[in-house]
């Protein structure tokens, strides 16, 4: 898991509607960078630097697991998607929004142009009140002093007032959800989004550990000999460990991201058992099935058939080479009629046919907001 530190920001604002610009900035703030924890209240102040409008700032206290240089690049990627521009003039100019890194922990960096402490934080009081207001007792690491203190000994004398807006903290993943599931087919890329947001947001990640199976390899060669003893073994394989691993929620800060649930067995069983088999099985089922806690949110990723054999080739393992799309069709209708019979799992669908979430910052942005704006039944 990354580890996760404190950051603090400046949000500054003078053209269109600074409230709407300030709180847009906010949202997009707990998606790309972190939990937002705290906001300041909003103060007013007048342009520094050249004559404009006047400034909307807050500043923010934020949990991120985001090293200094991926940060940058997504403060940059918010403001430009909330319309700044940036040019090559010199000087000071009108932004509908704009993001300075303060502080990142008690670190000292200098990092291409990302310098914190921002080197300027102590000569303005735009910056200070609204920091001294949410971590008085915060060190400056180069000062070596309180916030406050700072605030105090600092010798500018613009004017700062508080308006009378209040702004809206987001819910992050962590407090919103304790356990999501993420599944899909045969090559949808439900790992590669289990471990991004297992990373991302530093929960317990559960993993299918379906490289361990001796009988995978064999069914793929001789699926009729083989799809009994494959099926039982997945089955014994997840139960153990989802009860293993959620049994243990709260050691975990109770924040769990799986790449399965347990009914993917079911859906596999009933595309390779004949009917005698099946009958079997579903009754070993049904027992193990009432002990597995559900997850707050099921998310199913919708791959179309052709991309999911794109993936499958790319990935490389031998024994999925020759994984057909009849097959992989038989299991997305096998899906389907899970989720329509099962309507108390919370399920999310996500269609990611056009997306790529592993290599695109922005996919994996609306993925993140999707299930971050999905509310259970």
């Amino acid at each position: 898991m990354k580890i996760v530190r404190t950051t603090y920001l400046s949000l500054g604002t003078n053209l269109g509607n600074r409230i709407e610009n300030l709180q847009s900035a906010i949202d997009e703030i707990n998606i790309s960078l972190g939990h937002v924890l705290k906001i300041s209240s909003v103060y007013k102040s007048k342009s520094w630097g050249f004559d404009g409008e006047e400034f909307y700032n807050i500043c923010l206290e934020v949990s991120s697991s985001l090293a200094p240089e991926r940060m940058i690049k997504a403060v940059l990627g918010i403001e430009q998607k909330l319309g700044r521009r940036r040019n090559s003039q010199q000087g000071y100019n009108n932004r509908t929004i704009d993001i300075d890194i303060l502080l990142f922990d008690d670190e000292i960096i200098f990092f291409n142009d990302l310098k914190v402490p921002h080197p300027e934080m102590l000569n303005r009081r735009f910056i200070l009140v609204p920091l001294s207001e949410i971590a008085p007792d915060m060190i400056h690491p180069i000062a070596k002093k309180t916030i406050l203190t700072c605030l105090q000994n600092c010798k500018d004398l613009g004017v700062i007032e508080k308006v009378n807006s209040v702004l809206t903290r987001p819910i992050s993943l962590v407090e919103k959800f304790n356990y999501i599931a993420i599944e899909g087919n045969i090559g949808s890329g439900k790992t590669s989004l289990a471990k991004r947001i297992g990373d991302d947001f530093n929960a317990k990640l559960v993993l299918e550990r379906f490289a361990d199976n001796p009988f995978l390899p064999k069914f793929y060669a001789d699926e009729e000999r083989y799809a009994f003893p494959l099926e039982m073994s997945f089955l014994a394989d997840r139960y153990h460990q989802l009860t293993d691993d959620l049994a243990q929620f709260d050691l975990f800060k109770n924040f769990i991201v799986s790449d399965y649930f347990i009914f993917k067995s079911l859906i596999f069983a009933q595309i390779t058992l004949p009917k005698e088999e099946y009958v079997l099985y579903r009754k070993m089922f049904d027992i193990m099935y009432k002990e597995i806690a559900k997850p707050d949110v099921y998310v199913f990723l919708y791959q179309n058939t052709e991309r999911l054999i794109e993936n499958i080739k790319k990935r490389g393992r031998d024994y999925e080479q020759n994984i057909q799309a009849d097959y992989l069709e038989k299991i997305h209708k096998g899906y389907l009629s899970f989720i329509q019979s099962k309507e108390e799992l919370n399920t999310l669908i996500i269609d990611v046919s056009a997306l790529d979430f592993v290599n695109d910052e922005n996919d994996y942005q609306i993925i993140l907001k999707q299930i971050l704006e999905f509310n259970p039944g």
